[in-house]
């Protein structure tokens, strides 16, 4: 390690977060890193413990502890302290090959594994891995090379989410011939289309595209797998077929006057705010103003997010960037406690209260916190026109079910009280992939609708079909799509030679 007394010598710092004003008038990235100098001394704070629960990648008591991936974090902190970072990239590309991605949109579980972490603030791992990769770009050291000799297999890949980009990085780093089935107008899935721009401005997906084309990789957009073609004209042309195509069935609300105008799914909002930002070249002037964007009148009215996750959190942020009036966030779930519990002990996954950037930045603007806990809504109140003007929500307690034993969520009798609703984004997570994709391959599903495969493999009931990421494992975080992208890449390269070297 290059300072054995780094973790008591120098504290954490972190980047720059632009303030909440300021960045509520833009849609950029508004999290700013610190100089490499700086940084450096921060991968000086790594112990080198003697167990790196950093990497480990396992799951504790039904959580992730440490990177999925299994990156080789003390090394690779230890390559920023010294200044080396050229290393630090060849070091973190063994086993991370869209570091540009997770070093933005992750939430770092190896430093919530940090074993410095325990007594005092974390290594800042995350923010190292974001410095070397931006630094491997500014001096021309990421590469992605047509490979020198071709193996004649071919490989389709429907869906370019994390998943299917870091499988079809490696399948073609091996020589395979990958086509990338895309149904949206433009590469990346989940990361263009499911995360706002603040938080991965989507110029940083191009990057990466634009290097993986010209390395040989075929990318088909507007192509919507088991609608456009199917899935057997597809195993009649490739010789392998990989289904990375998300858990994008959103999850509804059932509640009485579901049928009022002004209701979305979160993941169509978000799209299409997305879609337009990227279609007037990131001009948030013209993004609200565009006769064709159904939200361009959300200047002045009442938004209520159901969902407390990252995507109900993500709704928040949006719906103050285009104007809203005030946002109200409902979550069905208790608080959580402000400090971790003795139940909750490192290294797992710490169950504790987040206040995230949508969260921070409501509360800059209307001066409370937008979360309401242990609620739902009840009713949706229309005008004479159909439209929404009001929720009906009300309270919930967690009781026991006497026929099953599992505690539930039940609405509290009498505690309803009506809020003021222009529009309402339903963000209650995903039930598994789309029936469409999955029927076309004939591929059988579990009782999540997740694809079923055999346990530790990513070969589905189909010969010669695969999957991985989301539809695979449920809805998940994009460091896991990537490390089954990679793992089910190696899995198909297996079956294709025999052996893999990947």
């Amino acid at each position: 390690m290059g300072k054995a007394t780094g973790f008591l010598e120098f504290e954490r710092k972190d980047g720059l977060v632009v303030e909440p004003a300021k960045r509520l008038t833009n849609f950029d990235e508004f999290h700013k890193s610190l100089s490499l100098e700086d940084q450096q001394i921060q991968g000086g704070r790594c112990m080198a413990c003697g167990v790196p629960f950093c990497q480990a990648g396992v799951m504790i008591a039904g959580m992730a502890s440490g990177c999925p991936l299994h990156n080789l974090v003390p090394e690779t902190n230890d390559l920023v302290y010294q200044g080396n970072w050229e290393q630090a990239y060849q070091r973190l590309s063994i086993t991370h090959g869209l570091p540009e991605f997770t070093s933005r949109v992750c939430p770092a579980l190896c430093e919530n594994a940090c074993t410095c972490g325990l007594h005092t603030a974390p290594v800042s791992t995350k923010e190292n891995e974001r410095a070397i990769i931006e630094y491997a770009y500014d001096h021309d050291l990421v590469k992605e090379e047509e490979p020198a000799t071709r193996t004649g297999k071919t490989v389709a890949i429907i869906g370019s989410g994390p998943a299917g980009l870091a499988a079809a990085q490696l399948l073609n780093r091996r020589g395979h011939k990958v086509t990338v089935f895309e149904r949206n107008d433009r590469v990346g899935g989940l990361l263009r289309y499911g995360i706002p721009n603040m938080k991965l401005d989507k110029r940083v997906i191009d990057r990466r595209v634009s290097l993986m084309t010209k390395a040989g990789i075929e990318f088909k957009c507007n192509v919507n797998v088991g609608v456009d073609v199917t899935g057997e004209e597809l195993l009649e042309k490739f010789d392998r077929v990989i289904l990375c195509c998300g858990a994008s069935n959103p999850r509804d609300l059932n509640a009485e006057g579901r049928d009022a105008k002004g209701i979305y799914f979160a993941v169509d909002f978000l799209k299409e705010v997305s879609k337009k930002l990227m279609d007037f070249d990131y001009d948030v002037d013209k993004l609200v103003s565009a006769k064709d964007f159904s939200f361009k009148h959300l200047n002045g009215k009442n938004v209520v997010v159901v969902g407390g996750g990252d995507t109900g959190n993500d709704c928040v942020g949006t719906s103050i960037r285009l104007g809203a009036k005030n946002v109200t966030q409902l979550e069905m779930m208790p608080k959580p406690s402000e400090e971790r519990l003795e139940s909750n002990p490192w290294p797992e996954w710490p169950k504790v209260l987040k206040t995230d950037y949508g969260q921070e930045e409501a509360i800059d603007r209307f001066g409370n916190d937008p979360r309401i806990y242990q609620t739902t809504i009840k009713e949706f109140n229309k005008d004479s026109k159909g439209n929404l003007k009001s929720v009906t929500v009300v309270s919930l307690e967690s009781k026991k079910d006497p026929k099953t034993g599992r505690m539930n969520m039940v609405p509290v009798k009498g505690s309803e009280k009506e809020i003021k609703a222009d529009l309402v984004l339903i963000a209650a997570g995903f039930l598994g992939s789309e029936g469409y994709v999955r029927d076309t391959f004939n591929v059988e599903c579990n009782e999540r609708t997740n694809v079923k495969t055999n346990e530790g493999s990513y070969e589905t009931t189909v010969d010669r079909v695969f999957t991985a990421g989301d539809m695979h494992r449920g809805q998940s975080l994009v460091v896991w799509a990537i490390a089954e992208g990679r793992q089910v890449a190696k899995a198909v390269d297996e079956s294709l030679m025999g052996y893999s070297n990947l």
